[in-house]
């Protein structure tokens, strides 16, 4: 298989936020890109001084650290999003990956960028991956560098590392991620399951159908293998009509069902 077969056989998000990491972080080290016009500055995107420039919320999240890192920190983040976004049980619908990925951002922009004044967020996404990777594979064992430890340990040991190699600073902004995945895990899991309230983050209607598959296509699991049924594209399009479920959060999506029959009944 050649390269770009196997970059176009990943799973289509993981692939893509790698891919915009390595264009964008190489003319930024190489000084093709100045990293001021990437960076997060909260002065230059909250103004009615000047335009706002918008696309600061997006950027800082596909720029790498310089030298080593801009190897490492591609294929630390093209590992943990294609993992999680392939195997993991919890984003096995259609979207529910894109969704995690857009909560934990927004987290970490505004407790690592507005409240921290960081400026580049890619580290603290990484570890946010690699946490939720770690809540699924907590016994799994796996080699840091040189270290081999179960995954639970995984995200300590990426902030211990960074501690060492960069500053409490740095370990601190990238912290932020662990925060935000916790976030994800407590509202979508913790919270619904042992705290009897409900989930509420769910993919609106319309990033669901971004990602449904066509009719009767096979979707691989690690899990086993999804098919999509010939009504599946209609069903996607219609969540979220009754019921309020269409949203990023929502209620229950119990309230769109008809009304029930006794079993025995007429």
């Amino acid at each position: 298989m050649s390269a770009m077969e196997m970059f176009w056989a990943a799973p289509p998000v993981a692939r893509t936020i790698t891919a915009i990491t390595v264009a964008l972080s190489v003319p930024v080290h190489m000084q093709l890109i100045p990293g001021y016009y990437v960076a997060f500055l909260t002065y230059r995107v909250f103004t009615w001084r000047i335009i706002p420039e918008v696309w600061r919320l997006l950027t800082p999240f596909f720029i790498t650290s310089p030298n080593l890192g801009l190897l490492m920190d591609p294929y630390f983040l093209w590992m943990y999003s294609s993992q999680l976004e392939r195997e993991s049980s919890r984003f096995s619908q259609p979207g529910e990956f894109f969704t995690y990925l857009i909560f934990v951002c927004s987290v970490i922009l505004m407790t690592c960028g507005i409240g921290m004044d960081g400026v580049f967020f890619l580290s603290a996404l990484t570890l946010a991956l690699a946490y939720t990777y770690a809540q699924d594979n907590p016994n799994r064992q796996l080699t840091y560098f040189i270290v081999t430890f179960s995954a639970k340990y995984l995200p300590f040991a990426m902030l211990a590392l960074t501690l060492v190699m960069a500053s409490p600073r740095a370990a601190l902004e990238q912290s932020t991620g662990l925060v935000a995945a916790h976030a994800y895990e407590f509202l979508t899991k913790i919270w619904p399951e042992h705290g009897g309230g409900r989930k509420v983050i769910n993919t609106p209607a319309f990033v669901a159908r971004w990602f449904a598959t066509a009719p009767g296509v096979a979707a691989q699991r690690s899990y086993g293998t999804a098919y999509t049924g010939t009504s599946g594209a209609q069903n996607v399009g219609q969540q979220g009509q009754a019921g309020g479920n269409g949203g990023w959060a929502s209620g229950s999506s119990w309230s769109s069902r008809g009304q029930g029959r006794r079993l025995g009944g007429n």
